[in-house]
């Protein structure tokens, strides 16, 4: 299993100082567990404290033992209950902050209130946006990890063909697939950030629940297994000359790649095959040139405007509902910056790592689209899987 280095680590936690300084903070309490995975290499139950200069300190509830094999972080210690932090702050030589940042997007509200009556001087701040941007750019070693990520994925993807039948309902088929996935170290988490933010894998759909809308801010919903849970597999049967769509999440040491490809047994639906093709084009275009410094935005703009020159705008990312978006930042978690959406102004930069999913929908028909992971880069975007695009016919 990959070790983060201590150097890496180092690296991250002086980019977050660097923010504190700006935004005129003592120091961050870091929670939430993938931002702690980030910045420790562990998610223990713990809490990070970053102060704006100096060594952070690591205070675990549980278990100590493990956070300190895990994370290399040399400053880490026990923290019996949580009403003693600011005591613990003090006991290992830190003052307790006059302005303390938080990652105010995901801590519940009874949790921030209960911060507020534990540092009763202290006023907390929102820090969840600049972690998501320090995030957003990957180093060589978060690089790397995606890299395997992709190549677990590739493998899973390509033996897909092997565990189909016709006949079978999408939830069998789910169940093979996911199965392959653990049998090659994925977790079976997806970490996404967001209250009610949920989903086991992703989408596998067939025929007409490619195209049954859901809740999931996703261009594709399905059934799902009922009113619980009204998103991905069901249990509808996946009959002959009916394509399937598979979009699913794998995972490596945490990170993730966000793939796409489209299978059918037979022939597929002339409207499908265009939409199919369209998507395609979509994806070399936007390959092409996303460059850094581009607003995210931009290549939505750009993908609209195939899709409507095509004759399929109406069909972009969502029939009768579009998504609303072309793409997003992934990594840790599933939903990560930038979001390649209207209005969205944050350019790109190098090291970014992106999911673009062009994407069509036809009420009663089905769907048809690519998805893969790039890099962005100087030059454009660089993929970091190697899987065929073209569809699969079994």
């Amino acid at each position: 299993m990959p070790v983060t280095p201590k150097d890496e680590l180092e690296r991250r936690i002086k980019g977050l100082q660097a923010v504190l300084a700006v935004n005129g903070l003592d120091g961050a309490l870091v929670l939430q567990n993938a931002d702690l995975f980030y910045f420790t290499a562990t998610a223990q139950n713990a809490h990070l404290y970053v102060p704006v200069e100096g060594p952070p300190l690591l205070l675990v509830k549980k278990n100590l033992d493990r956070a300190r094999e895990e994370s290399p972080l040399p400053n880490t210690g026990s923290m019996p209950s949580l009403k003693e932090l600011p005591a613990a702050l003090r006991t290992y030589g830190y003052q307790v902050p006059s302005r303390l940042g938080m990652e105010l997007d995901v801590l519940p509200a009874s949790h921030f209130l209960y911060y507020q009556k534990i540092f009763p001087s202290t006023g907390i701040g929102d820090i969840s946006q600049a972690i998501r941007e320090l995030r957003a750019v990957k180093s060589p070693f978060e690089l790397d990890l995606m890299r395997s990520a992709a190549r677990l994925t590739d493998e899973v993807f390509a033996a897909i063909p092997t565990l189909f039948r016709v006949g079978m309902s999408e939830l069998e088929l789910a169940g093979r697939i996911e199965g392959a996935f653990r049998r090659a170290g994925h977790p079976g988490l997806v970490r996404m950030r967001g209250f009610n933010q949920e989903l086991v894998y992703g989408h596998l759909l067939s025929g007409s629940n490619m195209a049954v809308p859901s809740c999931v801010d996703s261009p594709t919903g399905g059934t799902g297994t009922g009113p619980d849970f009204p998103h991905g597999a069901g249990f509808k049967a996946i009959g002959r000359d009916e394509p399937f769509q598979v979009d699913y999440v794998g995972s490596f040491h945490g990170y993730l790649i966000d793939q796409t490809r489209l299978f059918v047994a037979g022939k597929l639906d002339p409207r499908l095959e265009k939409a199919f093709r369209t998507a395609l084009a979509i994806q070399a275009a936007l390959a092409g040139s996303a460059r850094p410094g581009l607003p995210a935005g931009e290549l939505y703009r750009q993908a609209l405007q195939i899709a409507g020159d095509a004759g399929l705008g109406a069909h972009f990312m969502g029939d009768p509902q579009s998504c609303g978006f072309i793409g997003h930042g992934i990594g840790l978690e599933l939903n990560e910056l930038p979001v390649l959406a209207p209005g969205f102004k944050m350019p790109l930069a190098a090291g970014m790592t992106i999911a673009l999913e062009p994407k069509f929908l036809f009420q009663g028909l089905g769907a048809a689209g690519i998805e893969n992971t790039f890099l962005v880069t100087a030059q454009g975007l660089t993929r970091l899987g190697s899987l065929p695009d073209e569809i699969v016919y079994l």
